[in-house]
């Protein structure tokens, strides 16, 4: 059987153009192989709408729409930085775009996916802003701004991004437990995968009647981060940029 593999947390943006690089390798020779490909949110450290026609948003469509053609199933949920990718970007590239949560089968297992954004709940500041730009209402106005506004704003919200991620204390930048056993519980499953914290690790989870698995996925700044789950087994493994 065919590897399933998830990625997410690349944050391509023009100014590291090797982990594009490495993204493109990835697409057009490895993920080929794959069962399915499970792109987790924050592909894009912005994506200001579908109208998007920089070089790089068009090449990773482009390399998307090739790898879907070729028989891959690829699916993409949305993060923190990318909330705003929609049925455009689905249509070009081929991918499926997945809700925030969602469950799948792997390997016989349920298997619940996320993001991960909305289990750092001791992150007050970002909760609110959260619910600010998932608003529709907030979003269609934004939307119908002109892409150089658009493309100013998502300057300006990276960083401040920045300025709030260097003055939090790590502890709240982090998942915490309570919304862990909380989403676990209210979906039955007892395995749960994200990324959004950078930290990569498989976490023992205790839960009142049962145990489960926690999987959090890597970063792609100094390498590239995959979860590979293949026979039975799940294993997070890096890439070496290019």
């Amino acid at each position: 059987m065919s590897a399933v593999l998830f990625i997410s947390d690349l944050h391509l943006d023009d100014t590291r153009p090797r982990v594009t690089e490495l993204l493109l390798q990835f697409l057009r020779g490895e993920a080929r192989e794959a069962q399915a490909l499970y792109l987790l949110g924050d592909v894009f450290e912005s994506w200001v709408g579908d109208d998007d026609d920089s070089r790089l948003a068009l090449d990773v469509q482009q390399a998307l729409a090739e790898l879907t053609r070729s028989g891959v199933e690829a699916y993409f949920m949305a993060g923190n930085r990318d909330f705003l990718v929609g049925d455009a970007f689905a249509a070009r590239s081929g991918v499926v775009l997945l809700p925030d949560p969602a469950v799948i089968t792997l390997g016989g297992v349920p298997t619940l996916l996320m993001h991960g954004d909305t289990l750092c709940t001791d992150d007050l500041a970002y909760q609110k802003f959260r619910v600010q730009v998932r608003d529709p209402a907030w979003q269609s106005a934004f939307l119908a701004q002109p892409l150089a506004q658009r493309r100013a704003f998502a300057a300006r919200a990276r960083e401040q991004s920045r300025q709030h991620t260097g003055a939090a204390m790590a502890q709240i930048m982090d998942v915490t437990q309570a919304a862990v056993h909380s989403v676990l519980q209210a979906h039955g499953v007892t395995r749960l995968i994200h990324g959004h914290t950078h930290r990569p690790a498989c976490h023992h989870v205790e839960l009142e009647s049962s145990s489960a698995e926690r999987i959090v996925l890597g970063d792609w700044y100094d390498q590239g981060s995959v979860l590979r789950a293949e026979d039975g087994r799940l294993a997070l493994e890096t890439r070496a940029l290019p």
